[in-house]
């Protein structure tokens, strides 16, 4: 699945118009300490890594980042590249 798709997809479960963004905000803080939590866990407490919950928060963190980015009008394949074109230039001997 190419990111625009899952973008576009995603966004069919955006509910609400009113503070938009106030909302996709505090909900990607939210589910990333979700994700955050259940790695400190696994690192200090001697908890299993469900890799099934981890899978699950990462991918409520991706359609809170999707639908922020569908909101100010930028491509999450934009997104991904431009991150990949900046990985690239500050580690130059990392091969693609």
């Amino acid at each position: 699945m190419e990111f625009n798709e899952y973008q576009h997809l995603a966004n069919r479960t955006l509910e609400g118009n009113e503070h938009v963004l106030t909302n996709l905000s505090l909900g990607l803080a939210s589910e990333t300490g979700e994700a955050i939590d259940l790695i400190k866990k696994y690192t200090f407490q001697g908890a299993e890594l469900n890799k099934d919950d981890l899978k699950h928060e990462m991918g409520d963190v991706l359609w809170y980042l999707s639908q922020i980015a569908l909101w100010a009008d930028i491509d999450f394949d934009d997104v991904a590249q431009a991150n990949i074109a900046s990985l690239a230039k500050k580690y130059p001997k990392i091969k693609r």
